[in-house]
């Protein structure tokens, strides 16, 4: 359906390795003039920004983030405090920019990394907004991410349920966002790396169309991730396309130094 691609690179740990593989997408959907969403897949940083604001301000917000994101992730060097230097001067890009004098200019930024340093290895998720990270583990689906929303914070207080949430009037208004009026620190969460894990990072546009089920049955149908992307899209724009959809997906692989030797000596032999 399009050129998305598998990439793939491999990581010596102590006592063994991590092989991580991605693609990624990202589409303008079926009634969306233009694509307000950015996407940075560059190992070891893996992020999603969706853009809000009139006339261009959104994509000006979502790609200028994810411009001051991309030198983290070339540098290889990818921690926290990076991160928050980086959207803090995205804060000024957007802010300074002739075409996002709106207040309501700014973008979601969602996703998960992979921390080497200190001799251990931990997947770091971060999020401000309401794009998400979703975590399938043990053939279980998690999502990862709290989003920040004006629902999301009526259904923690008791007064919505996930049933009247889905078609809430105020389904779209986020609470938290990068923009021109203030700095804002991400959500982290820290997790440990298992083999077998497999992560979607994505915006609303792929989460108004399928639910989480939906999103781990593609995952259980297509192993390879430019296979799943695909798949992804492809329902999501049969089920409406009613907002720009963006999606990674990132499969991990752990393995001691016995079983990458084993490997080695297998390839070895043919």
């Amino acid at each position: 359906m399009s050129d998305v691609v598998t990439r793939s690179r491999t990581l010596p740990l102590p006592g063994g390795e991590i092989e991580v593989s991605w693609a990624a997408v990202t589409h303008t959907g079926r009634r969306r003039d233009n694509n307000q969403d950015a996407v940075l897949a560059d190992f070891p940083l893996f992020v999603v920004a969706d853009g809000m604001g009139g006339h261009i301000g959104g994509e000006i917000a979502s790609t200028s983030t994810v411009d001051r994101l991309r030198p983290i992730a070339e540098s290889g060097d990818v921690s926290t405090k990076a991160i928050e230097k980086a959207l803090s001067k995205a804060v000024k890009d957007i802010a300074s920019h002739v075409d996002t004098t709106d207040d309501g200019t700014g973008t979601t930024v969602t996703g998960v990394f992979l921390d080497a340093a200190g001799g251990s290895v931990h997947w770091v998720t971060l999020n401000i907004g309401d794009s998400r990270v979703y975590l399938l583990r043990d053939e279980t689906i998690v999502q990862i991410t709290t989003d920040h929303s004006v629902v999301q914070e009526l259904m923690a207080a008791g007064r919505l349920s996930p049933e009247e949430a889905e078609n809430h009037p105020y389904g779209n208004v986020i609470t938290r966002a990068v923009g021109p009026s203030e700095s804002v620190t991400p959500d982290y969460v820290r997790l440990d790396v298992v083999d077998g894990d497999r992560f979607v990072v994505c915006s609303d546009g792929l989460t108004k169309e399928l639910t989480d089920y939906g999103i781990q049955h593609f995952l259980a149908e297509h192993e390879d991730p430019a296979a799943a992307v695909d798949a992804m899209l492809e329902a999501a724009l049969e089920n409406g396309g009613r907002d720009n959809i963006s999606i990674v997906v990132l499969n991990a692989v752990r393995r001691s130094s016995d079983s990458a030797d084993a490997d080695t000596a297998t390839h070895a032999t043919r």
